[in-house]
């Protein structure tokens, strides 16, 4: 028994044609509503230009009017030199240390923080860290609202720390 070839009628042949026309419109208007999607995103406002921070060492440069009352600062220009991205200082601790002022758990609201010892020692604490000796040379990252405290120091203890942004919100919290 021979097979009959189905052959489509005209009206199954115009749908087909116009079916296969709808999707080939709706393809065009998804991709036109993509491309549009993409052009209209939002950019970065720009920031301002930076500027070159020079700080050479001055011992009147060091100030008591930073975050801590047992320490000195010397701000090392670069929060006006960025615009606020950033904000670099060195630390000096002030002798002798008094743990009852100066061990208090706190965190800092950061993108990013970096300490290095520049002279004498400083024994830490971060949540999920421990206690940490870190002595002249060592350097360390504080990730964003770490829970950590200072619990000793040596009496020449300088550091160098570098913070972004500029301005952050300290938080101090109950051992």
């Amino acid at each position: 028994m021979a097979k009959k070839a189905k052959s489509r009628s005209a009206s199954q042949v115009a749908v087909k044609k116009r079916s296969g026309a709808k999707a080939a419109t709706r393809s065009v208007a998804r991709k036109a509503v993509k491309a549009k999607a993409r052009a209209v995103t939002p950019k970065k406002p720009a920031r301002p230009k930076q500027r070159i921070a020079i700080s050479h060492h001055r011992e009147e440069d060091f100030k008591a009017d930073g975050l801590r009352t047992y320490a000195k600062y010397r701000d090392l220009g670069i929060a006006a030199a960025s615009h606020g991205l950033a904000q670099a200082h060195v630390i000096r601790l002030q002798s002798p240390c008094n743990p009852d002022e100066v061990s208090k758990l706190h965190f800092h609201d950061v993108e990013f923080q970096m300490v290095y010892v520049l002279k004498g020692w400083v024994k830490t604490y971060m949540d999920g860290e421990g206690e940490t000796l870190m002595k002249e040379g060592s350097a360390w990252t504080q990730p964003p609202k770490i829970k950590h405290m200072i619990l000793d120091y040596s009496d020449d203890v300088e550091l160098l720390e570098v913070i972004l942004p500029a301005e952050f919100r300290t938080v101090e919290l109950k051992a």
